[in-house]
C-alpha cells in the first residue's frame, strides 16, 4: 500500500516538473528561435544562389565534356538547396506574422523560377559543347584528312613532260581549295550570326567544287602509275568533306556561343534581380526583434 502511494506521489512530482519545464519555453523564446532560423535560411539562400551561378558559369566556360557536366550537376544541387530553403522559410515567416518579408520571399521565388528556366537552357547548351566538338574535328581528323589529301596529290606524276606544268597547276588549285575550307572553319565555329555562317558555307561549297573539278581534270594528264594516288586523293577528299559537314552542323548548333551569350546577358540581369530580392529580405529580417513579432 505504501509502495503504491509512493509511486503515485513520485509520478505527481514528475508531472509538475514537466509542466514547469514546458512553461519555461515562452512564446518569446519560440519567436526568437524562428527569427534566428529565418535569418539563417535567408542568408543561405544568397549563398546557394551564388554557388548556383558560379557552377553554371564553370559549365559554360568548361573546355571538356566532363567539366561541363560537373558544373551543371553542382548548379543543380545548389538549386535544389534553394528550393528546400524556401520551403522551410515560408512557414516560419507565416508563423511570425512577417507579411512584408513573406512578400519579399514570394518575389524572389518568382524571379528564381525565371532564373531556373533560363539556367536549364544555358546548362543544356553548355553540356552539348558543340563548338568545342567542332573545333576538335577541325584540329583533329579534318586536319589529318587534309594532310593525307595533300600527300596523295604531291605523289602525282604527269603522263608526259609536256603535262608537268598542267599537273602542277591543277594540284595547286586542288590543295588551295581545301586550305580555303580549313581557313573558314575556325571563323564559322566562332560565328553567332546565321547569315554570316551561311555565307561561309557558300564559300566552302565553291571551294569543294573547285577541288573536285581539279581532280577530274587531273585524270587524263597523270601517269597511269599515279592513278592510285589520284583515287586516294578523291577518297580522302570525300572523308574531309564529310567531316566538314559534321563540323558545320555542330557549329550551327552553336551551343557554346549561345550559352555564353545568355550567361553574359539575360542571366546576369536575372541573377542581379534575385540577389536584390534576397538582400531586401535579409535587411528586413535584420531589423526585426522580439518587439516586431506577433
Amino acid at each position: 500500500m505504501r509502495r503504491s502511494a509512493f509511486r503515485l506521489l513520485f509520478h505527481s512530482h514528475m508531472l509538475v516538473f514537466q509542466l514547469s519545464a514546458a512553461a519555461c519555453v515562452t512564446p518569446a523564446d519560440t519567436a526568437l528561435e524562428r527569427l534566428t532560423e529565418s535569418r539563417r535560411l535567408a542568408a543561405d539562400l544568397l549563398v546557394q544562389l551564388t554557388k548556383d551561378a558560379d557552377a553554371a558559369n564553370r559549365a559554360v566556360m568548361a573546355d571538356t565534356d566532363d567539366a561541363a557536366t560537373a558544373g551543371a550537376r553542382e548548379a543543380g544541387q545548389a538549386a535544389a538547396t534553394i528550393e528546400k530553403d524556401m520551403q522551410a522559410l515560408r512557414p516560419a515567416l507565416q508563423q511570425l506574422g512577417y507579411t512584408a518579408e513573406g512578400q519579399r520571399l514570394d518575389e524572389f521565388a518568382r524571379r528564381f523560377m525565371e532564373y531556373q528556366s533560363l539556367d536549364r537552357n544555358i546548362l543544356d547548351l553548355a553540356v552539348e559543347n558543340t563548338n568545342l566538338k567542332a573545333q576538335r574535328i577541325s584540329f583533329g581528323p579534318a586536319s589529318q584528312a587534309a594532310d593525307a589529301y595533300r600527300d596523295a596529290l604531291k605523289a602525282l606524276t604527269p603522263s608526259s613532260p609536256a603535262e608537268t606544268w598542267h599537273v602542277e597547276a591543277l594540284v595547286a588549285t586542288a590543295v588551295a581549295s581545301i586550305e580555303a575550307i580549313q581557313v573558314l572553319q575556325a571563323p564559322h565555329i566562332a560565328e553567332a550570326d546565321d547569315a554570316a555562317m551561311t555565307g561561309m558555307e557558300k564559300r566552302m561549297a565553291d571551294a569543294e567544287a573547285a577541288a573536285r573539278k581539279a581532280l577530274q581534270s587531273l585524270a587524263p594528264v597523270v601517269a597511269a602509275t599515279a592513278r592510285p594516288h589520284l583515287a586516294e586523293a578523291t577518297t580522302v577528299l570525300d572523308r574531309f568533306m564529310k567531316l566538314n559537314a559534321e563540323l558545320v552542323a555542330l557549329s550551327r548548333r552553336n551551343s557554346d556561343v549561345r550559352s555564353l551569350a545568355l550567361s553574359l546577358g539575360q542571366k546576369r540581369m536575372l541573377t542581379a534581380a534575385c540577389e536584390e530580392s534576397l538582400q531586401a529580405l535579409q535587411d528586413a529580417l535584420a531589423k526585426r526583434g522580439l518587439g516586431g513579432t506577433r
